[in-house]
């Protein structure tokens, strides 16, 4: 062999880990939101039980649960613009207060007697109202602190929804039992506290800089689209979603979904009350689905790039709903929680699966504008949902309408799987090169380059500490 062809094959290095305070500001993401999840799970309890309890009426339940929706599709819509505008760390925090304050008026008007039906329903609007641009900014902070951690987005997005199912498993049965302890304005206060408590996480183990890393990554892109007014921020975000198949068929599918699901919601208490006649039941029962819930993400987390997604997405959705039909015939406590925990199971990969195909697409610069106006789609529905749901078992009866609704449910699942715009949810692109148009009727979005590349939004520059991959929510 001659000596002067031999070659030594180059030694590659290893990229190091990322450090510990690397992955800091992502844990401490995920804290907050656990502590702000379980202040909200007792609100999902206590507030329908005493609605349940002071008027006896499914129908003023409804009314109760579809109040409780409708801040959060006016904060979608409002409150994209402002995440974009003040920021995800500082809009996150700023939604924490607000929100603490608008919930610890309802226990305080009750302990000083002057709490009334109208003025509960006005709190509920009041307290909900910045929920959803906290759960945006929150949403756009993830797969940039996830990128400085050195962690697969899929992955982090699974990681991101086990942390709210645990947080929900754990919360619903304890808040179940604290009701029937303390009362509701006392979990009421808790609920309140939480929120502080959550934002003080976000100030501390999130610095300033980890944030503007994301907000201003824009690369010229953002300043050319930077809106000047909301009606601006806004026609952007719809724009956008109006533009992409994929993401306007989601938007479609989920709107119809979360209405019926809004319905069983509300007949979750209604259930508990006829059946158990207890709160501690329906926490049981709800912690069942949280459990479900977080085995499935976390089994996902793990395996979730792997599969292919439409039929993950549509196959769980599909199995959420045959234990709902399985309900009606409201079977003993044990059976009832086994119900919501198969139907649990179901939930798991359906968030991160939304999680990484609106990552996939949606440039950096519009992720608030985006998400805020996607979820207000999501949810525009929810309100009907919640009152068809009282409606349904006042006129119906409780298990007639449980068939009902978990048919429907199953039927539209099956007929949008069949939809042609759904089948690009497999695959990854970067997010797309988007162009805000001057007038609504003019929008450019272009997918693919002369030579047949995707044109990509520029990367961040921290964004070889992690493979950028396609994320799902959530």
């Amino acid at each position: 062999m001659n000596p002067a062809a031999a070659t030594v094959a180059p030694t590659r290095t290893p990229a190091p880990a990322p450090a510990a305070r690397e992955r800091l500001p992502l844990i401490g993401l995920f804290v907050a939101n656990a502590i702000s999840i379980m202040g909200n799970v007792f609100a999902l309890i206590a507030i329908p039980w005493f609605v349940l309890e002071t008027t006896g009426s499914p129908t003023l339940t409804g009314l109760a649960a579809a109040m409780n929706a409708v801040p959060y599709i006016l904060g979608g819509v409002l409150g994209g613009a402002f995440v974009d505008r003040v920021g995800f760390r500082t809009a996150s925090m700023v939604s924490d207060l607000a929100s603490a304050v608008g919930v610890a008026v309802i226990p305080l008007l009750h302990t000083l007697d002057l709490l009334t039906f109208p003025l509960l329903l006005v709190f509920i609007v009041v307290g909900g109202l910045m929920d959803s641009p906290g759960n945006t900014a929150r949403a756009a902070l993830l797969p940039d602190l996830a990128d400085r951690a050195g962690v697969r987005r899929e992955r982090v997005n699974a990681l991101d929804q086990s942390v709210m199912r645990m947080a929900f498993m754990l919360g619903a049965p304890a808040g179940g039992l604290l009701l029937a302890l303390v009362g509701t304005a006392t979990g009421l206060w808790l609920n309140a506290l939480s929120f502080l408590v959550s934002a003080s996480i976000i100030a501390l183990a999130i610095p300033k800089a980890a944030a503007r890393r994301a907000e201003t990554h824009t690369e010229g892109t953002a300043a050319a689209s930077d809106p000047t007014t909301l009606r601006e921020s806004m026609r952007i975000g719809f724009q956008f979603l109006r533009s992409t198949p994929l993401m306007r068929a989601l938007m479609v599918q989920l709107a119809l979904t979360n209405m019926f699901d809004a319905m069983i919601s509300v007949m979750y208490p209604i259930y508990a009350r006829d059946t158990f006649g207890s709160t501690s039941a329906l926490g049981l029962m709800l912690g069942a689905s949280g459990a479900g819930a977080l085995t499935t993400a976390l089994i996902f987390g793990a395996i979730g790039h792997r599969l292919p997604r439409r039929e993950v997405y549509f196959g769980a959705f599909m199995f959420t709903a045959v234990p709902i039909i399985l309900l009606s015939l409201q079977p003993v406590l044990l059976v009832s929680a086994g119900l919501l925990l198969i139907r649990g199971f179901g939930a798991g990969p359906l968030n991160p699966i939304l999680m990484t195909v609106s990552q996939e697409r949606i440039p950096i610069h519009l992720r608030g504008r985006v998400m805020g106006v996607a979820t207000s789609i999501a949810w525009i529905a929810m309100p009907i949902g919640s009152l068809l749901g009282g409606v349904s078992v006042a006129v119906l009866g409780l298990q007639p309408a449980l068939v009902l609704v978990g048919t429907l449910y199953f039927s539209t699942c099956l007929l949008m799987y069949f939809r042609p715009a759904f089948r690009d949810m497999e695959r990854q692109h970067a997010p797309l090169t988007f162009t805000p148009a001057l007038t609504p009727a003019t929008v450019a979005v272009s997918t693919t380059a002369a030579h047949g590349t995707h044109h990509q939004f520029p990367e961040p520059a921290h964004a070889g500490r992690g493979q950028r991959q396609g994320q799902e929510h959530a």
